[in-house]
């Protein structure tokens, strides 16, 4: 059985089956996310959806789902699974599902009578482009497929309803056909290996509703158009490829493309290969520049999320050539922000003052998987321009004082990752000195003088080792409490009180303002009311304000989202705290920590870790159902725990 295997009773339930997702992505930045019983429940989730940058950056769905019917002695029965208005599912094709498997790629097994047919679907790699391999495992009769698309071509973010405007045209290709709804649009090209027969029959199917838009509070239905369907026969043991891309095809080769792209998957056999997988979903190439995406469905690429997440996704899993290729496009943003220049390349809020910071620690962490002397020949200038430029006052939004520390202006715009707004103002306004800023800015002075000494530039040595005893001892004035944790914030006599995961970075990095007596009393703090089996809160319990569960209509959930949910991410940097504090004999207990994201590899989006959790039992996954930084956040700890087992064995 594999890993990830779903038997008949779950898929049968769609309480159970339509709460988890399947998502698959290629480097191209075009995906395919659909629940598990293949029922959209998202006005995100389609077969084909791709970035069209001559209208937008959003990416536009395609071909949003495609109905398979098996035809004996005239007789059909349609696998597909739609709800419409009223709670009403049809055709119901759930019901035939034996089970579910999802290795190298998902495979549904469907059984209608004697017949048993496999579906297993695809990405290429670089291409915009989605196969899928039907398997007719046995039958007694003669069987035929028939293939209706439904099509929307529409950006992720709106609907589409019967109008006059939608084209039906349409030209036949080689095994297929090609059309375009829109103008503006690429042509969809929707072909099979094999010759076929296509009947242009075509319709509008209203009122397809979208479970999970209803439950965030969003309008919630559309009208898809189908423009006919695709019949071809198929013997017992045959595998016929469908293929919808946005360029023409040779068919004859749909076979072997599919091999090919199956050869190159990793199975999803275990935790540590699933979380794998998912991170190659995050990296997109774009002409010469490679981004990763924050998370999906709906992210962009966000400097923040690149900087905290490429570590985890690329040097821990023994990828260095994608640590550089990001990096490469990394900083080219991050120069064009600090030469003031217009931004050409797409990573989102470079100008918040904690990304250059973070942009340091992703050096530091390339330091120490390859050495700092390599560090220093790639990317050593570039990490003493960044403290460069943060020291010389020229960032918009911060200030560096005498004391050593730095400040930020956050009461009327969000600054650090708590960024959700209301009505243009920050949810959780946080300003003056941020507690993971300034652990950040020590950290990045102790690491860049390391640098400087490695090129024997003495002075600059010893002045950034200066500075960073004075940061050290104001950090420890500035934010120790007499509880023994740090404040979130001080803004002049404001200080917040407010026990968040913020201080977390104080007791993690690998230079630290605390002593290790202060750094596991904050830790301690963090154990008893901030974590939880999915991740760490973003706000304890005992806090006013205390919101824990990320549900109902967008504004509710903007109000929990830093108040009390639980992130994936801080339970990595928690648990690289734990590790470097207490040693190998953490070792038991991060990996007891770690059970309870692995239960999630079959749950919410299958394979991967989703973007928040709510604080109290039962923790359910919420938000984008796969998120960068927890992937990038897991696989660092279990890297570094991987390094702490093996260096326990070598001393037994």
């Amino acid at each position: 059985m594999s890993y990830l295997y779903f038997d008949k009773s779950l898929v049968g339930n769609l309480q159970e089956s339509l709460t988890r997702e399947v998502l698959r992505a290629n480097r191209s930045g075009a995906y395919h996310c659909t629940s598990l019983v293949g029922c959209n429940t998202r006005k995100y989730h389609g077969l084909l959806v791709i970035p069209v940058p001559e209208i937008d950056d959003d990416n536009h769905v395609l071909l949003s789902s495609l109905d398979v019917s098996v035809i004996q002695h005239g007789a059909e029965f349609n696998l597909g699974l739609h709800q419409y208005q009223g709670n009403h599912f049809s055709p119901n094709g759930h019901k035939y599902i034996r089970c579910i498997e999802s290795e190298k790629t998902p495979v549904t097994t469907y059984r209608v009578g004697g017949v048993i047919l496999q579906q297993e679907k695809i990405f290429v790699s670089y291409e915009n482009r989605i196969l899928i391999r039907y398997t007719l495992v046995d039958a007694h009769s003669a069987t035929t497929l028939r293939f209706k698309p439904y099509l929307a071509f529409r950006s992720v973010r709106e609907y589409t309803h019967e109008n006059s405007v939608a084209s039906r045209d349409y030209r036949l290709v080689e095994n297929g056909i090609s059309t375009k709804m829109y103008d503006g649009y690429p042509e969809l090209f929707m072909q099979l290996n094999k010759q076929n027969n296509f009947v242009s029959q075509p319709d509008w199917y209203k009122g397809i509703e979208y479970l999970k838009e209803r439950e965030r509070g969003y309008y919630f239905d559309e009208d898809l158009y189908v423009p006919g369907y695709f019949e071809v026969p198929i013997k017992k043991g045959e595998s016929i490829v469908f293929s919808a891309g946005i360029t023409e095809t040779k068919t004859r080769s749909l076979k072997t493309t599919f091999q090919k792209e199956e050869d190159t998957r990793i199975p999803r056999n275990n935790f540590y290969n699933c979380l794998r997988n998912s991170a190659h979903q995050f990296f997109c190439k774009d002409g010469d520049e490679t981004y990763i995406i924050a998370g999906y469905p709906w992210f962009k690429c966000r400097a923040r999320d690149l900087f905290v997440s490429l570590p985890g996704m690329s040097l821990s899993i023994g990828e260095i050539d994608s640590f550089h290729k990001v990096m490469k496009t990394a900083e080219k943003a991050l120069r064009e922000f600090m030469d003031d220049k217009p931004q050409t390349i797409k990573i989102y809020e470079i100008e918040h003052p904690d990304i250059l910071l973070w942009a340091i620690w992703c050096i530091q962490q390339y330091a120490l998987q390859v050495g700092m002397e390599q560090c220093l020949e790639r990317y050593g200038d570039l990490a003493k321009d960044l403290l460069d430029y943060i020291q010389s006052g020229k960032h918009p939004n911060i200030v560096l004082h005498n004391n050593g520390l730095l400040s930020s202006e956050g009461k009327n715009q969000a600054i650090s990752w708590m960024n959700a707004t209301h009505d243009g103002k920050p949810i959780t306004p946080r300003t003056g000195y941020l507690v993971e800023n300034n652990s950040l800015y020590f950290n990045a002075l102790c690491f860049v003088a390391k640098l400087y000494a490695l090129s024997d530039e003495e002075a600059k040595v010893h002045r950034l080792n200066s500075q960073a005893e004075i940061t050290a001892a104001s950090f420890r004035f500035t934010f120790l409490n007499k509880f023994g944790y740090l404040f979130d914030y001080v803004d002049g006599e404001d200080k917040n009180w407010c026990v968040r995961p913020n201080m977390l970075f104080a007791t993690c990095l690998e230079y630290s303002p605390l002593d290790k007596k202060q750094r596991k009393k904050v830790l301690d703090f963090i154990t008893r009311e901030l974590l939880t089996p999915k991740g760490i809160r973003s706000l304890s319990p005992k806090s006013d304000g205390y919101n824990p569960n990320y549900i109902g209509p967008q504004a509710e959930r903007d109000f929990a989202y830093h108040n009390g949910t639980a992130w994936p991410w801080l339970l990595g940097f928690y648990l690289q705290a734990y590790l470097k504090l207490y040693r190998l004999s953490g070792i038991s207990f991060a990996e007891r920590h770690l059970i309870g994201l692995e239960e999630e590899m079959s749950c919410h989006c299958i394979g991967s870790i989703p973007e928040v959790f709510d604080g109290n039992p039962p923790f359910k996954g919420r938000g984008a159902i796969s998120f960068a930084m927890n992937v990038g956040g897991i696989l660092k700890v279990l890297n570094t725990l991987t390094q702490f087992i093996n260096k326990e064995e070598t001393q037994e």
